[in-house]
C-alpha cells in the first residue's frame, strides 16, 4: 500500500515538473514545506536528473527548491501562530500540552530558533513540519524566513546534485531515502511516547 502511494506521488511529481519546469519545482517544494508530506527526496533528485539532461543548471533547480520551501513555510508558520497556538492554549490539556510547555517553546525558539530551523530543514520528515511549531512559538518572522532559506538551499542542492550524478538511475535513490524516512519516523514516535509517559507521570 505504501509503495503504491509513493509510486503515485512520484508519477505526479514527474508530471508536474515536466509540464511546468522550474515553477513546478517551486510549487511542489512549497507544498512539501506546508506540512503536507510530499517527498522532496523525489522532487529534487528528479530535478537533478533534468540537470543531467542539460535542461537546467544545478543552481537554478536548487534555488527553485529553496524558494519553494520559503513560500510553503510562511502559511504553515501563520497556521501555527493564529490557529495552532489558540487551540493549544484552550484545549492543550487534552493532549498533554500546558501553558508551561508553550512558555518553554517560546523561550527555546527565542534562544535557539535559528539553529533549530536551520538544522530541521536538513532532516527528512522533520523539515516538512518545522514551520508549524515555529509559528506556535512566535519565532521572529524575518529570522524564520532567513534560516528556512539557509537550511533549505543545501538540502535542495544536495539532492539535486545526487540526482544529477546518478543520471538515469536516479529512481533507485527512493528506496534508500524511504528507509531513512522510516528511521526518522521511528525516532519521532519514540520521542512522542517518552513525552506522553513523562507528562502522565508528572500529572499523577
Amino acid at each position: 500500500m505504501v509503495t503504491r502511494i509513493l509510486e503515485a506521488l512520484a508519477s505526479l511529481i514527474i508530471y508536474v515538473i515536466s509540464m511546468m519546469g522550474l515553477p513546478g519545482i517551486v510549487l511542489l517544494m512549497a507544498i512539501e514545506s506546508a506540512c503536507i508530506p510530499l517527498p522532496s527526496e523525489v522532487i529534487m533528485p528528479f530535478s537533478g536528473y533534468l540537470v543531467f539532461l542539460g535542461k537546467y543548471s544545478l543552481w537554478s533547480v536548487g534555488l527553485a527548491g529553496a524558494i519553494g520551501c520559503v513560500v510553503g513555510s510562511v502559511p504553515a508558520y501563520y497556521l501555527g501562530m493564529y490557529g495552532g497556538r489558540p487551540l493549544i492554549e484552550k484545549y492543550g490539556k487534552f493532549i498533554l500540552l500546558s501553558h508551561h510547555d508553550l512558555d518553554l517553546a517560546d523561550r527555546w525558539f527565542a534562544r535557539h530558533g535559528e539553529a533549530t530551523v536551520f538544522f530541521a530543514r536538513l532532516l527528512p520528515v522533520i523539515r516538512t513540519f518545522i514551520a508549524f511549531p515555529a509559528g506556535v512559538a512566535r519565532m521572529e518572522m524575518k529570522r524564520f524566513i532567513a534560516y528556512t532559506f539557509a537550511g533549505s538551499l543545501p538540502w535542495c542542492l544536495g539532492l539535486a546534485y545526487v540526482g544529477m550524478v546518478m543520471g538515469e538511475k536516479w529512481p533507485t535513490l527512493r528506496e534508500y531515502f524511504h528507509k531513512f524516512d522510516l528511521l526518522i519516523g521511528a525516532v519521532l514516535l519514540a520521542g512522542i511516547v517518552w513525552y506522553v509517559r513523562r507528562h502522565l507521570k508528572n500529572s499523577r
